[in-house]
């Protein structure tokens, strides 16, 4: 969604004219005029207005590396195709100390992600330090689950970028090793917080629980999933006495 502010400053021809030059830019978003910034939050949040297809028919060189750059020396680009499921923990961590401290060299990353536990594919686009991610589309069935990541950017470490995705990867291992550092097995009675003074009593009946996109973490794996004593099922995200503990 496009916001078009300030319109009480200009007349109705230069209004038509700025919207003809937006929709040739982005035919797809709407428009919305307002002043002040005057705009309902419904018209600007959770609008899960992000489509893959979508984003595919207006660029369709999105994950063509050939397409960011004409024959500079000092820029490179580098495209990974890496087969199998990416941890949501991992890559966040991962792609996140990265472009912290190398994105001033990274012009432009990009990418369709494989994330462990999500059937739906993640978008990824960043831009120097910024970025973000949204899903898209789920995974037909039969298509291979492999995530394409792309950089473009100057002195770019291709090996070490390699290494460095590769490492994301969510395997048998690191599963083994999240639950072998767990304090409470499968059946424990614990009590968990629910507010800020509030705890309440329940049971274990999962670990290492991946979340899902409905609870805002999709992919990403909390400790434990307790079922409270009225029935409810919660999953708690951290490992610590201040959010979990024995009862």
């Amino acid at each position: 969604r496009l916001l078009l502010n300030k319109v009480d400053l200009v007349d109705e021809a230069e209004l038509a004219r700025v919207e003809g030059r937006l929709r040739a830019i982005n035919s797809f978003a709407p428009i919305q005029r307002c002043e002040q910034s005057q705009v309902a939050v419904g018209d600007v949040l959770e609008l899960r207005a992000f489509d893959l297809q979508r984003t595919l028919e207006m660029d369709d060189g999105f994950l063509d590396t050939d397409a960011e750059h004409e024959h500079d020396a000092s820029v490179s680009s580098l495209a990974i195709v890496q087969p199998g499921e990416v941890d949501a923990e991992l890559l966040e961590g991962w792609i996140g100390d990265l472009l912290r401290d190398r994105g001033a060299d990274i012009f432009r990353t990009k990418g369709i992600l494989a994330i462990a536990g999500s059937p739906k594919k993640c978008v990824f686009q960043g831009v120097h330090m910024i970025f973000n991610s949204a899903l898209g589309g789920e995974w037909a069935e039969g298509e291979p689950r492999e995530s394409r990541l792309v950089f473009i950017g100057k002195n770019l470490q291709h090996e070490e970028l390699r290494a460095g995705f590769s490492a994301c990867l969510a395997t048998p291992q690191l599963d083994a090793q999240r639950r072998a550092a767990l304090r409470f097995e499968v059946g424990a009675h614990v009590q968990c917080k629910v507010a800020p003074d509030e705890w309440a009593k329940g049971r274990v009946v999962a670990q290492l629980y991946r979340n899902t996109p409905e609870e805002g973490r999709a992919g990403g794996v909390s400790p434990y999933q307790v079922e409270l004593d009225g029935g409810d099922l919660i999953f708690v995200p951290l490992d610590d006495d201040q959010v979990i503990r024995r009862a």
